[in-house]
């Protein structure tokens, strides 16, 4: 289950791999070394008419039982996306730009930090992760610091780990969309098209970037 995530691009850099993306051209996207559940985080949708734009969401849809309630942890992870729970949300996909995501070492409370391979100097190439996204009326935020109100909301899609997560995190793997053309086809695919990209990627099409700090050191 990944709950913890980095993204350290700005618009350009969504902008160079997310094809018709509109909107603001002066939107800032927070480049932050580390993303929590129910924090805030920038997010590409797309809506009825085909047009996609960029805006900040919280992490985490409300908990399968009991929605209206807070308390319970926020769902930041959809796996079994045929379920009853899920399907309603199958035509509300998003894009969640990303530079590194961590897993926690089986067994122990290790972060292990995983991203792109280095790519012409750029130690830290962006990707998206497939994403779900609702709109919710509630409380979020923490005790200290709440936010009542409407609020949208997205979740990260997950699958099973590849060969490179697997050996120090089994459970899952968020799904990673590698390029433009899978961007399309999760957003603008049949259900059963963009469902085809809930699947791994090569061992190769990432690497292990640092062992134990909290927050990716890029």
């Amino acid at each position: 289950m990944c709950t913890l995530y980095a993204v350290t691009k700005g618009i350009d850099a969504v902008r160079s791999i997310v094809r018709r993306l509109e909107g603001d051209c002066d939107f800032t996207v927070p480049q932050r070394a580390a993303i929590l559940p129910d924090g805030v985080a920038p997010v590409v949708t797309q809506d009825a008419n085909g047009r996609r734009s960029i805006e900040l969401m919280r992490w985490g849809f409300p908990p399968r039982a009991l929605v209206t309630r807070t308390t319970r942890p926020v769902v930041t992870n959809a796996r079994w996306l045929r379920t009853e729970f899920w399907i309603p949300h199958l035509e509300r996909r998003c894009l969640v730009p990303a530079t590194a995501f961590c897993e926690y070492q089986d067994g122990t409370k290790t972060p292990i930090w995983f991203a792109r391979p280095a790519d012409r100097g750029d130690t830290r190439p962006l990707f998206f992760f497939a994403g779900l996204w609702c709109a919710w009326s509630g409380r979020r935020g923490t005790k200290d610091a709440p936010a009542y109100g409407k609020h949208r909301l997205f979740t990260l899609v997950t699958t099973f780990a590849n060969e490179l997560v697997a050996p120090l995190h089994s459970e899952a793997m968020p799904v990673i969309l590698p390029d433009a053309d899978a961007c399309d086809q999760w957003l603008d695919g049949r259900i059963q098209e963009a469902l085809a990209l809930q699947r791994p990627p090569p061992a190769d099409w990432l690497t292990i970037v640092s062992r134990g700090p909290h927050a990716d050191a890029g």
